[in-house]
Formats: structure tokens, C-alpha cells, sequence
């Protein structure tokens, strides 16, 4: 797998994944979307950590920085 997210990227991603657990956790969410939502930050914090995200290779998408040489 190559990289394909950039450091901004994954920032926002684990912030987002951050306020989704959040919100799962206090209870603001639950049921099916609550789990949805936990669902979704995990895989937030699995492709940050990664930096890799299946989605950006099908539609094309790339935010990682190239070198330049």
C-alpha cells in the first residue's frame, strides 16, 4: 500500500474520529447511529495511522506531498 493522505489529512481525520467517539461514548448518540459513528472513527483512526485510504485510490485522490527530485 502506498501512502496516499497527508499529514493535514490525517489530522483532521483523527479530530473528526475524536468528536465521533465522543459523542458515541457520552451517550449524545446511540442506538444503530451511535454504533455507525464509532464505526466510521475507527476506520478514521486505522487509515490516519496508516496513511491509507481505499476511497482516495478509487476515485483517484491523492493529499500526500510528492518529493520533488
Amino acid at each position: 500500500m502506498k501512502k496516499n493522505m497527508g499529514g493535514t489529512d490525517r489530522l483532521i481525520r483523527i479530530l473528526a474520529a475524536g468528536i465521533l467517539g465522543y459523542l458515541y461514548f457520552s451517550g449524545i448518540v446511540t442506538g444503530t447511529t451511535g454504533l455507525i459513528l464509532a464505526i466510521v472513527g475507527g476506520v478514521f483512526i486505522l487509515t490516519s495511522l496508516v496513511g491509507f485510504c481505499p476511497l482516495y485510490t478509487i476515485f483517484g485522490l491523492n493529499t500526500c506531498p510528492t518529493k520533488k527530485v
